[in-house]
């Protein structure tokens, strides 16, 4: 029985709310057990995984949700946690389950001795999204909990104190901008990709409940990110109502002074595409100025002297000294270097990067069986490996890196920004080595930008 023919059979049999609810969570418990959420990467340490069942109580999360945890190896104390949240629907709260295993991420994570989260709500196939991705109807509840749960599994108790930055797509954004309204002190940034909360009551979303924006919410650095094929070029689609609500929600926060800018991804609709390449550096810039230097210290507020702005709908972005329009109808950055990536985003999404990746360690050769480890370039992520033999070029691994939504990348894309399972291995068997020879073998990372490591 799907979750829709549920509501309405216990609507019909007039059950007290009492039964209703025990039949409800035992019904709903038992498709979440089966697939596609039965399928999941394995949790050893740094990785850490708690989950909890479907509640019967009102207000309470009524889906099963598994939250995984990426601790960074040797980090001493937590300075914050990174949100990844997936956006509605089977499919994206599926992908969820590997959102902690995504190295780019992860390299984000570990610059600034974060952990990485990353929730997978079992909401069945048609259900009411709004049912977690509203945080008051007991998803803020549950995250609060498996921060606490997570910070005993991994001995790092800090982790239910620490600040938050959050990223969410779709119902994702909708989640992380209710966060920000809910608990504004505790989050250092958030990244809205195609979903913002609602901050006024609309007629023609009465299923959906307005927030309060408090002040405390406005300075808190937020960026709205969208397709362009959401309601700004394409009026009529599936996703149109994407750009009013988003836009409705930059003029509310932003009139009142509130830190919000708005990145408009010219290639995509409703699919991520190309935003990580903006978003980790923004959240870069923002952790490094907002995570207090002790674990116990405010949150620090973002510098006014270093602000660019620019147009929502434009392309180009000045110093905040020499804007000569009203800066609070403008977009907010909070730095030059992010405004040049921004400017380079909302024009074809190449975001344009000078380092080369770190270089891959821990090579061991077993047989003709290669195995490595890599930490992913910050900027750009990972695209592919180069294997040298005897100083010769012998293969890239993956022989062809999958992205229908963007730049090719090693582990491969999904539509909510997280890897495909089962998750690609750093390794490569050399079917050509001849047998009983010595081979000297090197592998270069190669990230999306195309540059090589050492």
């Amino acid at each position: 029985m799907s979750y829709a023919a549920l509501i309405r059979t216990l609507k019909i049999c007039r059950l007290p709310w009492g039964i209703a609810a025990v039949l409800m969570a035992l019904t709903l418990t038992a498709v979440a057990q089966q697939p596609p959420y039965d399928v999941y990467p394995a949790a050893d340490p740094p990785y850490y995984r708690v989950r909890y069942e479907a509640s019967t109580a009102p207000g309470e999360l009524i889906y099963p949700v598994n939250y995984t945890v990426w601790i960074p190896p040797n980090v001493k104390t937590l300075r914050g946690v990174i949100v990844h949240q997936h956006g509605c629907g089977e499919g994206s709260c599926r992908s969820g389950l590997t959102g902690a295993y995504d190295l780019h991420w992860q390299a984000l994570a570990k610059h600034h001795d974060c952990a990485l989260l990353a929730p997978s709500y079992e909401q069945p196939d048609k259900a009411d999204c709004q049912m977690w991705c509203d945080p008051r109807n007991g998803s803020a509840a549950a995250f609060q909990t498996c921060l606490k749960d997570l910070g005993q599994q991994s001995g790092h108790a800090e982790l239910s104190t620490v600040p938050w930055a959050l990223w969410g797509h779709s119902g994702g954004g909708h989640w992380a901008g209710g966060m920000v309204m809910l608990y504004p002190e505790r989050v250092a940034a958030a990244w809205l990709r195609s979903g913002v909360p609602l901050l006024k009551e609309d007629p023609n979303r009465t299923s959906i409940k307005a927030h309060t924006l408090p002040n405390a919410a406005l300075q808190v650095p937020l960026m709205c990110n969208l397709g362009v094929n959401e309601g700004v070029a394409d009026k009529q689609g599936r996703f149109a109502g994407v750009w009013p609500a988003n836009e409705t929600f930059f003029h509310t926060v932003r009139s009142q002074g509130g830190l919000v800018g708005v990145a408009i991804d010219p290639l995509t609709a409703h699919e991520c595409g190309n935003q990580r390449y903006l978003a980790i550096p923004w959240l870069d810039a923002c952790l490094q100025l907002r995570l207090p230097k002790s674990v116990d210290g405010p949150m620090n507020e973002m510098p006014a002297d270093t602000a660019w702005l620019a147009p929502i709908t434009g392309t180009e972005a000045v110093a905040q000294s020499q804007f000569t329009t009203d800066p609070l109808q403008a977009g907010w950055l909070p730095n030059a270097m992010i405004a040049k990536s921004w400017m380079e985003y909302v024009k074809d999404t190449v975001v344009s990067d000078i380092t080369p990746p770190p270089a891959p360690s821990d090579l061991q050769v077993a047989g003709n069986k290669l195995t490595w480890t890599v930490e992913a370039d910050l900027e750009s992520g990972l695209a592919e490996f180069i294997i040298e033999r005897d100083g010769q070029f012998l293969a890239k691994v993956p022989e062809q890196a999958k992205n229908p939504f963007g730049r090719p990348l090693f582990q491969n894309l999904q539509y909510s920004d997280t890897p495909t399972q089962p998750l690609v291995p750093m390794e490569f068997t050399d079917t050509t080595a001849q047998s009983g020879a010595e081979h000297k073998y090197r592998v270069i990372a190669v990230n999306t930008a195309g540059l090589k490591s050492p």
